[in-house]
């Protein structure tokens, strides 16, 4: 999920808001923003090459790679709950410093390990941390930003991340993290700085009782009953989760279909590019993508980025001109950005004041779509092989699509929610 905001901030400079707005962040949120550049340019280095390490180098199966890349996915939809929930209850300081300290040990981890159980236990452990840290960061940004300025302050956020991811894979390629693992001892060295930066910024500025330890606590089972009765949550949650199905199909599947597809010479520099086009190309595409979802909803751009992701899928395993591929991982990124723009902001507008870490941490249940992805992008190269990317994409597109209409009825719901609300408006 990633996104940047160079245009946003070129239009409200032109308006006259930019500096007033940029002032207004907190020192805090700036070290959340700085910091996300760096760790994601870390990561990005190793972790989207795992899938190519694992089978190139280990000669570990796709299926097996397949669940060993989901494995992350798995424990996170379920902890990410538990990190947003708990951050509400304990406050946000002490899930994030406790889960980026347990990061740098499995990013060294990753470095020294030879056995499949170990590729098992250090993804689940990654995917552990980051569903901690991810939504309990947002929620504090979320925390210490007036409500006009978190559209930016969201966007500023993921405007470091896709910074990160677009020189990261380049710099990992030049160190061979498909067959390194220098590159996971790096992203320790960087995650144990951005933990420093964090404990300094806590001890200097005051961030409020409230987020640092609330005094009114609510239970994860409190928690669970509060979202269960959220219909129109629940039901969009299912349609994001379809549509994370297919988009998570951009780090796993296809980069071992084109490391190991005959049409290819050079996959893995193949693919290394075309991590590098999509995270250049949200820089192009952002500022209208953007106006589109402030002009009509956070929904409608969701829906729309989900059938342009399916469609950039179809796009992946029917073609083979490599100019054809580059514009295929150009409208995928268009979906994407589509997608994944106003999440943040969404769910913002939908939580409980009290209890916007657990929303945060609940919409890691999307992580089932990385889950389902991964293992059935695994799955079906191993039923039908390297050569049938028509086949075995087709099925992942239409996996993705089916979110469409789920959240199509998730938009009437709301409008429904809408109209009820001026009626009662209008007789109060």
């Amino acid at each position: 999920m990633r996104i940047v905001t160079l245009h946003v901030l070129q239009s409200e400079k032109a308006g006259g808001h930019l500096g007033s707005k940029l002032a207004s962040v907190h020192p805090i949120g700036w070290n959340i923003i700085i910091g996300t550049l760096f760790a994601r340019l870390a990561s990005s280095m190793s972790m989207p090459f795992l899938a190519i390490y694992l089978t190139s180098t280990k000669g570990v199966s796709p299926a097996m790679t397949g669940m060993i890349i989901a494995v992350s996915a798995l424990v996170g939809v379920f902890s990410s709950f538990i990190g947003g929930s708990l951050s509400d209850q304990y406050g946000r300081k002490r899930i994030m410093l406790s889960s980026i300290g347990v990061w740098i040990f499995v990013f060294i981890g990753f470095a020294f390990a030879d056995r499949i159980v170990w590729f098992f236990v250090l993804n689940a452990l990654n995917g552990i941390c980051r569903s901690f840290f991810e939504p309990t960061s947002r929620a504090l940004l979320s925390d210490i930003t007036k409500q006009e300025n978190k559209l930016l302050i969201f966007n500023l956020r993921y405007a470091a991340i896709n910074a990160g991811v677009a020189v990261g894979p380049l710099i990992g390629l030049q160190l061979g993290s498909a067959k390194s693992t220098m590159p996971f001892l790096i992203a320790a060295g960087v995650n144990l700085v951005y933990m420093l930066s964090l404990l300094l910024q806590f001890k200097k500025y005051e961030i409020g009782e409230t987020i640092a330890a609330p005094k009114t606590r609510v239970s994860l089972k409190q928690s669970l009953q509060i979202l269960g009765k959220d219909t129109v949550f629940l039901l969009a949650l299912i349609g994001i989760i379809l549509g994370n199905a297919g988009y998570s199909q951009f780090s796993s599947t296809l980069s071992q279909y084109f490391a190991n597809a005959p049409a290819f010479h050079d996959g893995v520099q193949l693919f290394s590019h075309i991590l590098v086009l999509n995270a250049v190309t949200v820089l192009i595409v952002q500022y209208p993508v953007t106006r589109v979802g402030k002009k009509y909803s956070a929904l409608v751009s969701i829906m729309l980025g989900i059938f342009i992701v399916s469609l950039g899928l179809l796009g992946f395993g029917m073609l083979q001109s490599v100019p054809l591929l580059f514009a295929c991982a150009i409208l995928f990124t268009i979906g994407e950005v589509l997608m994944f723009s106003m999440s943040d902001l969404f769910i913002d507008q939908i939580a409980l004041p009290h209890l916007k870490g657990t929303y945060f941490g609940a919409m890691g249940f999307a992580g089932f779509g990385g889950v389902i992805g991964p293992w059935l992008g695994g799955m079906l190269l191993d039923a039908y092989g390297y050569g049938s990317g028509s086949v075995v994409f087709s099925y992942l597109a239409f996996l993705c699509v089916l979110g469409f209409p789920m959240l199509f009825f998730v938009k009437i719901m709301l409008q429904k929610r809408s109209s009820q609300n001026d009626t009662i408006k209008m007789h109060a």
